[in-house]
């Protein structure tokens, strides 16, 4: 899953959000170097991809871009579950993704202190392009397609991406459909197994 999904799924917990926000930018060991609270927040996004990697939907999703883009095609799907969730009634409203997003820029920047390097310097342009509520359009669904090139070693171009992101877009919205109710609980359940007591 992708930003949105992972702020989405720390339920409302700041501690967890950090984790969750910044652990793809943790190696290793470093998570040692964090407060218990946010490990647990890294460890959370760790469950959450691994469950979204092994799930039936997800291994349908990729189909649809491995083909042009091999490997990457699960950091491309990853984006595309950001767009039906932001566009998901059961989660978000227009105004209520708005408002969530503005309230995950304020909590991250709050405790910006924990952020590595990497995030550190990404953070100013998700909060200022409003990265979590542009999903919601396919505008700014395109542009984060293109930031998984962007970042990318070995990739060159995302207009094929997205080219297929509109011609399997109900295939797509099905694999989502069909996944995220079942990650909700998963996360649910692992968020109580991690923070509650």
């Amino acid at each position: 899953m992708n930003y949105l999904a992972h702020a989405y799924l720390s339920f409302n917990d700041s501690a967890v959000l950090v984790g969750n926000m910044i652990s793809d930018f943790v190696k290793g060991r470093k998570k040692d170097d964090y407060p218990e609270a946010i490990r647990k927040g890294i460890a959370l996004h760790r469950a959450i991809d691994a469950f979204t990697d092994a799930h039936a939907a997800t291994r349908d999703a990729k189909e649809v871009f491995r083909p042009h883009y091999r490997l990457y095609s699960a950091a491309f799907v990853d984006v595309v579950y950001d767009h039906f969730l932001a566009n998901d009634p059961h989660h978000f409203t227009a105004g209520s993704l708005r408002e969530f997003a503005a309230v995950t820029y304020g909590t991250l920047e709050e405790q910006a202190v924990y952020f590595p390097e990497r995030f550190a310097r990404m953070f100013p342009y998700m909060r200022e392009q409003d990265w979590l509520f542009h999903y919601s359009s396919t505008r700014g669904t395109e542009k984060s397609l293109g930031g998984v090139v962007r970042r990318a070693a070995y990739l060159e171009e995302s207009d094929t991406a997205a080219r297929l992101f509109h011609e399997h877009y109900e295939q797509l919205r099905d694999c989502y459909k069909a996944f995220f109710p079942d990650l909700y609980g998963f996360a649910r359940a692992e968020y109580g197994r991690l923070v509650l007591p």
